[in-house]
């Protein structure tokens, strides 16, 4: 008995030492401190509340590096990248956000049908459309206000507050600070800070095995590998493509011009089976907008399988960077798609489903850092298409998980 005891006290004390702290003080301009001022490392599950002193005491495990933020009512949000080796007292002055209390004036938001429409297309695009994003939970709603731009098909989207989302399926209450929101032409962009709380001290089994699916074959899972050398006995295959342009396809100039002329001859534009042979001008101006829905934009040319590590990673000063050219076709062998993904996005079902997760990626200003906790540390880097496009913020881990072995 006493033996299991003092192997118990051991385990605890180890546990104990193994945490690190980094401890600072949040203070405005005239140095007066700010009391429950929100401090986390962006994206994690690490973060506290400051005290009536303004200081706060930051835990975690692993040394990292990470976006610190801060934010406050009526200041502008404090960001900063530090690496949490690093533990000398930390000290940050907040600015007062001038223009949020004196310029930028949210009109009043109409809750009518219009507002519903638009936010279903949110939630569907934000959240995303797996079987994780049924269970995800906006508490805060009605916080959300939405402008959409007919002349230019452009959704935006502000939060007057952070967004309360409740994630049943993983297990986490996650406090998102929408910065942008824009989808336009099916292109979805959004940005912020996201603070993840366990919804209980204890993870539930249900909890645990989903986040292990939503973690394996995702980016973060692919980045984490390719560093290790271990993307075959993870389950990546990586191939390489060209991207260019479809010459069949008519031309944006050529859409538009055809647009106008049927609404100049009093025609409507729609997308129905027009299998005719064009006899005047009005014919070619139909058949022109039914290439344009039919034919893809752009070819994609396979050319090379297995791509080698030396051919997607690089190294200065020992800093890993993401670095190919053209595109990357990943494949992830040991989870199948879901069903919603096979459907895909206008419900035009493929023939046949793939039992493997296919995702594209492509740099969009060359070579991209890699942080060692399995992200870019610049998200706006890289674009991804398919599975991952697929995949969106329902599906994202903060960054300090890690899969149970």
């Amino acid at each position: 008995m006493k033996k299991g005891l003092f192997i118990l006290l051991l385990f605890v004390c180890f546990t104990i030492y193994s945490q690190q702290i980094i401890k600072g003080k949040i203070v405005s301009k005239t140095n007066t401190p700010l009391e429950n001022a929100s401090v986390f490392f962006n994206n994690t599950t690490i973060g506290a509340l400051t005290n009536q002193k303004g200081e706060f005491e930051l835990r975690f495990r692993n040394n990292n590096t990470y976006t610190l933020v801060v934010s406050y009512l009526g200041y502008k949000t404090f960001q900063k990248q530090i690496n949490t080796s690093n533990t000398e007292f930390l000290t940050i002055q907040l600015e007062e956000d001038d223009e949020l209390l004196d310029v930028v004036e949210i009109p009043k938001t109409k809750y009518d049908d219009e507002w519903k429409y638009n936010l279903v297309r949110f939630k569907k695009v934000f959240l995303g459309r797996t079987k994780l994003a049924e269970e995800c939970i906006i508490q805060n709603e009605k916080d959300l206000h939405f402008d959409y731009n007919s002349k230019t098909n452009t959704l935006t989207a502000i939060a007057r507050k952070p967004l309360q989302i409740k994630h049943k399926g993983l297990g986490y209450l996650i406090t998102y600070d929408l910065v942008d929101f824009s989808l336009d032409h099916q292109k979805v962009f959004f940005s912020g800070y996201a603070q993840y709380q366990n919804l209980r001290k204890s993870v539930r089994k249900k909890w645990k095995e989903n986040r292990l699916t939503a973690y394996n074959g995702s980016q973060m899972h692919f980045l984490r590998s390719l560093m290790t050398k271990e993307l075959e006995n993870n389950g990546f295959v990586v191939n390489q493509f060209k991207r260019v342009k479809n010459e069949e396809r008519p031309s944006e100039e050529e859409i538009q011009f055809a647009r106008e002329y049927i609404k100049l001859q009093g025609g409507v534009v729609r997308f129905g089976n027009r299998n005719i042979t064009p006899k005047t001008k009005l014919d070619s101006a139909y058949l022109t907008l039914k290439k344009a829905r039919e034919l893809p934009k752009y070819r994609d040319y396979f050319y090379k399988k297995n791509v080698p590590y030396k051919e997607m990673i690089s190294y200065e000063n020992n800093v890993p960077f993401l670095d190919f050219k053209d595109y990357l076709m990943i494949v992830y062998t040991k989870e199948p798609e879901e069903e919603n993904f096979i459907k895909g996005t206008f419900r035009k079902r493929r023939k046949k489903p793939l039992n493997v997760q296919t995702s594209h990626l492509v740099l969009l200003h060359g070579k991209a850092k890699i942080d060692s906790s399995g992200i870019l540390l610049d998200p706006n880097a890289a674009y991804q298409e398919e599975y991952w496009g697929f995949e969106a913020f329902a599906n994202m881990l903060p960054l300090d998980y890690q899969p149970i072995k």
